[in-house]
């Protein structure tokens, strides 16, 4: 157990996603500290933790991915816990951050939900967050604490270069993603494309047109995360009409609402590529076109830097 100026490190993991925590924990090579968390029959949670944390510098993963309020009320009193056994800080890591697509106002009357949560999550005892592909960077802006706002975009690199599928172009299933594949672009040395698209309605995506040269290329859409798969479905439509070769869909967070696997397998797409931030629904059987990443290692690295009062942004490079 590696000791810094904050104590000895620590790691717990909630329920969301605890087989992401205990790679974590493998590559670390530390246990996971004993935990149990209870849930009564009205649906209350509790959780005693099985040994001191006084001064000691802990690690809490939990994602607040399905189901959301679960997930985040769990972390609120886990946090709440360690604050009141005296741990010397606290860092809350939060591979898939809930609510992060509500992070600004739309219309009138709107509430700012990704703001709330952060404001709660601090309140809970949080000192450090260590989150993972934000949907919106400026969600960093929303603590006041330190926030490590990490991101898998060169373990998706990586993947898309091992796949050799020739001529390559990253394409943005909408505009607001540009930069996002503007940056994933720049790591594969490759020209982009966007996807002008519109709503007619709330629940109907409209693809108008593809902007870029797609003509003879595999093209990689990337995105946040995936959770109906309208927007990525349509896309891959408008792109293999545009002239494309193959399409494969690349994203961090596989939220995969109910029906999404599905509608993805039957759209002209080749791969669909996510990392392990959010445990998969239960698979009646297995997707062929589903390809899972672990970010562990990255996660575990980010940990074990800030435990260690070392440069984080060294893993962006």
């Amino acid at each position: 157990m590696s000791t810094s100026q904050h104590g000895d490190l620590v790691l717990l993991s909630g329920s969301a996603n605890h087989f992401l925590a205990q790679r974590v924990a493998d590559y670390i090579g530390q246990p996971l500290a004993a935990m149990d968390v209870t849930v009564f029959t009205d649906g209350e949670f509790d959780v005693k933790i099985h040994q001191s944390i006084r001064g000691k510098d802990v690690f809490v993963v939990q994602p607040t991915c399905r189901p959301v309020n679960e997930n985040l009320v769990q972390l609120f009193i886990i946090l709440d816990a360690l604050r009141r056994a005296s741990a010397a800080r606290i860092t809350a890591v939060i591979p898939y951050y809930g609510y992060q697509r509500k992070e600004k106002k739309t219309q009138p009357r709107d509430p700012i939900s990704a703001k709330l949560m952060a404001n709660i999550i601090e309140m809970a005892g949080a000192s450090r967050i260590i989150a993972l592909d934000l949907h919106a960077d400026a969600i960093q802006g929303f603590f006041d604490i330190p926030v490590d706002a990490l991101t898998a975009s060169k373990i998706l690199a990586r993947h898309i270069v091992q796949r050799d599928c020739g001529r390559l172009v990253v394409v943005s299933p909408d505009t607001g993603g540009a930069l996002r594949a503007r940056a994933l672009a720049r790591r594969l040395d490759a020209p982009i494309a966007i996807i002008d698209k519109r709503r007619p309605k709330a629940e109907q995506v409209e693809v108008v047109h593809v902007v870029g040269d797609v003509e003879g290329a595999h093209c990689v859409v990337v995105d946040d995360l995936i959770s109906t798969g309208r927007t990525l479905a349509s896309a891959a439509t408008a792109l293999m009409a545009s002239g494309a070769t193959s399409v494969d869909v690349v994203a961090t967070h596989g939220v995969f609402s109910e029906g999404a696997l599905e509608l993805l397998d039957s759209a002209p797409i080749d791969q669909v590529c996510v990392t392990d931030t959010v445990p998969l629904p239960d698979l009646v059987e297995p997707h062929a076109k589903l390809v899972v990443l672990s970010v562990a290692p990255l996660l575990a690295e980010a940990i074990l830097r800030v435990h260690e009062g070392r440069s984080v942004s060294e893993l962006f490079q």
